[in-house]
C-alpha cells in the first residue's frame, strides 16, 4: 500500500466528512439535482448513491451474478447494490485494514442478516485474492485514481470474471497523453501534487482493459454530470481559488474530467497472448 493511501485512509473516516455525507466517498453524480437551488445533506448523499446505480445500471441485469466491488471503502455502495440490484452476492474488496473494519462495524446487522450474499476481504486492486472466474461483475467508483499499476488491475479484472462478465469503472483521469499533464495537476490540486491521485489518460485503462482480453472496451465522458455539481457542493466550505474548487477550473480548461470506462469479457472465455 502506498504511503498517501495509508495515511489518507487510515487514522480518520474521511467518509465521516461533511462534504462526504452519508458514509460515501465520491464526488457524485448530480443529474437529478437543481443546481440552481441550495444544496442540502439528502441532495449530496442521493448524488453518491446516483453515482453507483450509473455504474451498476452498466453491468446488469444483476439477479444471478456475484459482483466484486474493487476500493469499496466504507462498502456504502455494496449495501446499495444489495438493496437496490439484488445481485446474488456481493464482495467488497480494499487494500486498508481500517477501512474494512469500518466497513464491518458499519454492517454488521446487514452482515448478520445477508452472511451469504454479503462479505468483506483485504487485497489490491493489482493483486485480488479470489478465484478465476468468480465474478460476474467487477465495479470500481473513484478509487482508480489511486491505482498504481493499471495493467495489473485490467489483469487481475479479466482473470477474476468469468466468461461473459463485466466491468465498470467510474473516475477522472487526463483527457489526453500530452506530457505536461502531470506537471498542470500538480499545480492546480493538491492531491495530485502529494500523489494521492495518479494523473494518467482514460487511454492508460481503455487499452490496459482490451490488452487484458477484455472486448467492448468504452470510455463515456460524464463530467458534465460530476464537476458543476461538486463545486457548487464545495462552496459551503471553499472559497474559489482555493484548490479543491480547481477541479470544476481543471475539467473546463480540458486538463481533466470523469469518466465511466466498461468492458466484457468474452462469452467463450477466450483471452488474447498477453503483450510482452
Amino acid at each position: 500500500m502506498r504511503s498517501v493511501v495509508r495515511e489518507t485512509y487510515g487514522p480518520a473516516d474521511l467518509s465521516g466528512e461533511p462534504i462526504f455525507a452519508g458514509g460515501f466517498i465520491n464526488f457524485g453524480y448530480w443529474s437529478a439535482a437543481d443546481l440552481v437551488a441550495p444544496l442540502d445533506e439528502a441532495v449530496r448523499v442521493r448524488s453518491q448513491e446516483d453515482l453507483y446505480r450509473q455504474v451498476l445500471g452498466t453491468v446488469g441485469p444483476l439477479g444471478e451474478r456475484t459482483i466484486l466491488e474493487v476500493g469499496c471503502g466504507l462498502g456504502m455502495g455494496c449495501a446499495l447494490a444489495l438493496r437496490e440490484f439484488a445481485p446474488a452476492a456481493v464482495t467488497g474488496m480494499d487494500i486498508h485494514p481500517e477501512q474494512l473494519k469500518r466497513a464491518r462495524d458499519t454492517h454488521a446487522g446487514l452482515l448478520g442478516r445477508e452472511a451469504a450474499r454479503l462479505r468483506f476481504a483485504r487485497g489490491a486492486a493489482e493483486d485480488m485474492p479470489f478465484a478465476d472466474g468468480e465474478f460476474g461483475a467487477v465495479i470500481s467508483v473513484e478509487a482508480v485514481q489511486h491505482f498504481p499499476d493499471l495493467d495489473a488491475f485490467a489483469a487481475q479484472t479479466s482473470r477474476v470474471l468469468r466468461p461473459g462478465g463485466r466491468v465498470a469503472v467510474a473516475g477522472f483521469f487526463t483527457v489526453d497523453d500530452a506530457p505536461g499533464r502531470p506537471a498542470e495537476l500538480a499545480g492546480l490540486l493538491e492531491t495530485y501534487a502529494n500523489g494521492l491521485d495518479i494523473a494518467r489518460p482514460v487511454t492508460a485503462l481503455t487499452d490496459a482493459l482490451t490488452a487484458a482480453g477484455l472486448v467492448d472496451t468504452r470510455a463515456e465522458s460524464i463530467g458534465r454530470h460530476v464537476w458543476p455539481g461538486w463545486d457548487l457542493w464545495l462552496s459551503r466550505w471553499w472559497a474559489p481559488g482555493t484548490w479543491p474548487r480547481n477541479f470544476l477550473r481543471a475539467y473546463e480548461q480540458r486538463i481533466l474530467d470523469y469518466y465511466l470506462v466498461t468492458a466484457a469479457r468474452r462469452e467463450d472465455g477466450e483471452r488474447p497472448t498477453p503483450r510482452r
